[in-house]
């Protein structure tokens, strides 16, 4: 599934072809995704002016002129292609419809953007603006990792006492919003934090000290366009590179890369889900 670095750059794929713009035509080919559309989907989209584009978690929000947002999750395949670009940013001609593609918004300066997703994990919704934020998917959500919200003293209170495994800490989302398995995994290897140690056990500075590691990380990731394993692209089509930069997800039996490490990469299941760590760099 896209973490936030991936859906931080879709959002920026799509600005130049939306915000600002009015969707000309909305066509929904389908009823559902992940659960029903919402009613009159398609015409309470069309004639709208997008106002901003923003994100929340992994969601991406377009507020509407009508006051509403449309809320927008990839899930697991999901992709937002833009086309037809005036600007010349992306493909000039519009591709050949395919067969997963549900909503199709055509803006009124010529762009296309599809939402194309063969799993259908994916979700759309519409909401008010006004209080989009109390919607049931973002109302629990902690603060953004990248904002200001999200900083030393509040991470140290959030693990006090806390006897969770770290890894599980910042996978919750009612900690801190958006991190998923792969930016988790490559912080807490730079931070030298084993992923199985209680994050209430943490000493204050080296839980501290992880705030400036995982911007860092979020950052480089953007950056480098997200991480494309299986589905995941760019607006334009194009893949994320941020992959080869892994140091230790996906890695296990590969060398450590730190200088002098002689260890092998480890995999273990937390949870379900595979934690890659170095046992020698990590305690």
């Amino acid at each position: 599934m896209p973490e936030l670095p991936e859906v931080e750059t879709v959002r920026r794929g799509l600005l130049p072809a939306m915000e600002g713009a009015v969707i000309a035509r909305a066509q929904v080919n389908r009823p559902d995704l992940r659960w029903p559309f919402p009613d009159r989907m398609a015409e309470r989209l069309t004639g709208q002016r997008v106002l901003g584009l923003r994100r929340r978690s992994k969601y991406i929000l377009a507020d509407l002129a009508s006051g509403e947002t449309l809320l927008i999750h990839l899930g697991m395949s999901g992709r937002m292609l833009v086309s037809g670009d005036p600007l010349g940013q992306f493909v000039h001609d519009h591709p050949a419809a395919q067969k997963h593609d549900h909503v199709v918004l055509d803006m009124d300066n010529g762009a296309r953007v599809t939402f194309n997703d063969p799993r259908r994990f994916g979700a759309m919704d519409l909401l008010q603006t006004a209080t989009a934020d109390q919607h049931k998917l973002l109302a629990a959500i902690g603060p953004e990792p990248l904002g200001n919200d999200f900083n030393e003293p509040y991470l140290v209170e959030a693990f006090k006492n806390r006897m969770t495994p770290v890894k599980s800490a910042l996978l919750d989302q009612h900690i801190v919003a958006g991190l998923g398995n792969i930016y988790v995994c490559e912080a807490l290897f730079r931070a030298g934090i084993h992923p199985k140690r209680k994050a209430g056990q943490i000493a204050a500075p080296r839980a501290a000290a992880l705030v400036p590691i995982i911007r860092q990380v979020l950052s480089e990731a953007i950056e480098a366009g997200g991480s494309s394993l299986k589905d995941f692209r760019q607006a334009d089509g194009e893949l994320g590179y941020f992959q080869h930069n892994f140091r230790v997800y996906g890695q296990e039996g590969n060398p450590c890369t730190t200088p002098g490490c002689a260890s092998l990469i480890h995999r273990i299941v937390q949870s379900g889900r595979s934690s890659f760590y170095c046992p020698t760099c990590q305690r």
